[in-house]
C-alpha cells in the first residue's frame, strides 16, 4: 500500500489581491474545516517586539468590524462547530469546523477580522495581560517547560531571531502601543500574506462564489520583511545545567543541527526518529527504558518542541526530551543515547526496523488525513512552507524511499557528538521547602 492509495482531490488557486486558496473535497460526511494560515510567526518579530505574533493569536478573537468580541465564539458554537488558533516560529493559524451547510459563517467571520480587526486600548491591555497570565500558569509554574521553551532555543541558536521567547517578554509585551499592534496587523494580516483552505464537504463553485465575496476586496499591502535566520557554524558542544524548581524527576534535552527542509538527510531523519521513538519496538523503549532501565519517558522530532517534521524549517534542529530515572547520573543517561546513536552511525537500521518504521509513516499519514481539520492543516502547511499544496499527495513517498544506507549515512553527518547542545535538568529546591 502506497500514498497514492490516500490521493487526496484539491484545487488551488490565488485572488486578484494574493489570497492562496486550496480546495479539498470529500461529501463522506457532512463537516467542512476552514483554515487561515498567515505567514508569521515567532522569527517574523523585530528585537523589542518579542510576543507579538502570539499576542495576535489573543487579539484576534476581540472582535471586528461587524463582529463584537466574543460573537466569534458563539456564532460558532451555536452553529455546532468549534474553533482554535495557534502560534509558531514560521505561522499563525485558526481554524472552524462546522456542519457543511454552515460554511457561508466561518467564510464571513474570517474576512470579517482579516478586513478590519477591533484594535484599541481596551483590548490591547485585556490581552497584554492575557498573555501574562498564560505565562504564568503554562509555563512558569510547570516543570521543565521554561527549560524548554526559553532556555534550550538559546542553546541551540545564536541568532535573537530563532532562539527568542516564542510567548514574549513582559517588558516588551508591556511596551507594545495600539499604533505597534496595528502596524503588526497591517503588515502581516493581509491576503497575500495568508493561506485559505477549505477541506470536507462543500459545493465547489458554491465555495469558490462565497470566497470571491467575502475575501476579494480585501487589500494586499507589500510583502512583508523577513528577518534573517542565519546561524553561525557550530563551534562545539553548547552546554547548561538548569535546576529547576517544580521538576521532581532529572531530564536531558539532546539536540543536534537540523538539515534544510526536503532535503535527503530530512527524509533520512525523519525516518530515523521512527525507528529511535516511535512505539513499543523502538529502540529507545526497548534498549533504556526497559533495557537499562535509566530512561522513564521521551519524546523527539525535528524542530521539537515547536514543530514537527510536516512544519520544520531550518535552521532547526532534532532533539530530544528524555526524562530519566534519578539513579542515573543525567551524564550517565546521555552515554546510553549517544551509544544507541552510534549504533546507528556504524550499522545502521535493520531491514525490520526499516519496514516497521514504513508502516508506522503510512498509518500516522492515514490518521492524518481522516479529519477535515488534519488535512486542512497538512494542505495549508505545505502551501505556506513549501508553495504547493499537492506534496500533500507525494511527501510520504519520499520518507518511504530512504533506504537503510541513507539513514546510517544521515546519522553519520547530521548526529556529530561534536556539535551537539545538551541541557541537564535537575530538580531544584522550591521556594519553601526545608534545607
Amino acid at each position: 500500500m502506497t500514498s497514492s492509495t490516500f490521493t487526496l482531490p484539491l484545487e488551488r488557486y490565488r485572488l486578484d489581491n494574493g489570497l492562496r486558496v486550496v480546495l479539498s473535497r470529500d461529501p463522506t460526511a457532512p463537516v467542512v474545516a476552514v483554515y487561515l494560515i498567515y505567514g508569521v510567526g515567532a522569527r517574523s518579530e523585530e528585537f523589542g517586539r518579542s510576543g507579538f505574533a502570539h499576542l495576535f493569536e489573543h487579539m484576534m478573537f476581540q472582535g471586528s468590524c461587524h463582529a463584537p468580541k466574543g460573537l466569534h465564539f458563539q456564532i460558532v458554537e451555536a452553529n455546532g462547530g468549534y474553533l482554535n488558533g495557534s502560534t509558531h516560529p514560521d505561522y499563525t493559524d485558526y481554524f472552524e469546523v462546522l456542519p457543511s451547510n454552515k460554511l457561508p459563517v466561518a467564510l464571513w467571520l474570517e474576512a470579517d477580522r482579516m478586513r478590519g480587526l477591533v484594535i484599541n486600548e481596551e483590548n490591547l491591555a485585556n490581552q497584554k495581560e492575557a498573555v501574562k497570565e498564560e505565562r504564568r500558569l503554562r509555563l512558569d509554574n510547570q516543570p521543565y517547560v521554561t527549560a524548554i521553551v526559553d532556555l534550550w532555543p538559546r542553546l541551540l541558536f545564536r541568532n535573537w531571531t530563532n532562539y527568542h521567547s516564542l510567548i514574549g517578554s513582559f517588558e516588551d509585551l508591556d511596551a507594545a502601543t495600539v499604533d505597534d499592534v496595528a502596524r503588526f496587523f497591517k503588515t502581516y494580516y493581509a491576503p497575500n500574506n495568508a493561506v485559505l483552505v477549505l477541506a470536507g464537504d462543500f459545493d465547489l463553485e458554491e465555495s469558490k462564489r462565497l470566497i470571491e465575496a467575502y475575501f476579494h476586496d480585501i487589500e494586499p499591502q507589500p510583502a512583508p520583511p523577513r528577518p534573517s535566520t542565519t546561524e553561525p557554524e557550530p563551534d562545539g558542544e553548547r552546554s547548561a545545567v538548569y535546576e529547576d524548581p517544580h521538576a521532581r524527576i532529572p531530564a536531558l534535552i539532546l539536540g543536534f543541527p537540523g538539515p534544510p527542509r526536503r532535503c535527503p538527510d530530512y527524509y533520512a531523519l525523519g525516518v530515523l526518529d521512527v525507528i529511535l521513538t516511535a512505539g513499543a519496538s523502538a529502540r529507545f523503549q526497548q534498549n533504556l527504558v526497559k533495557g537499562r532501565r535509566s530512561v522513564i519517558q521521551y519524546e523527539a522530532n525535528l524542530g521539537w518542541p515547536f514543530a514537527s517534521a510536516s512544519d520544520y524549517i531550518d535552521p532547526g534542529a532534532y532533539s530530544i526530551f528524555l526524562l530519566h530515572h534519578p539513579s542515573f547520573r543525567t551524564r550517565e543517561v546521555l552515554d546510553h543515547v549517544m551509544e544507541e546513536l552510534g549504533r546507528i552511525q556504524d550499522d545502521g537500521p535493520s531491514r525490520e526496523e526499516l519496514e516497521r518504521a514504513r508502516s508506522f509513516l503510512r498509518a500516522e499519514h492515514v490518521k492524518q488525513l481522516e479529519s477535515n481539520i488534519g488535512r486542512a492543516q497538512l494542505l495549508g502547511r505545505h502551501e505556506l512552507l513549501d508553495g504547493d499544496a499537492g506534496l500533500v499527495n507525494t511527501e510520504l513517498e519520499r520518507f518511504l524511499e530512504v533506504t537503510a544506507e541513507q539513514i546510517q549515512s544521515a546519522a553519520q553527518r547530521r548526529l556529530d557528538p561534536a556539535v551537539r547542545a545538551v541541557l541537564e535538568i535537575a530538580p531544584g529546591r522550591r521556594e519553601g521547602d526545608e534545607s
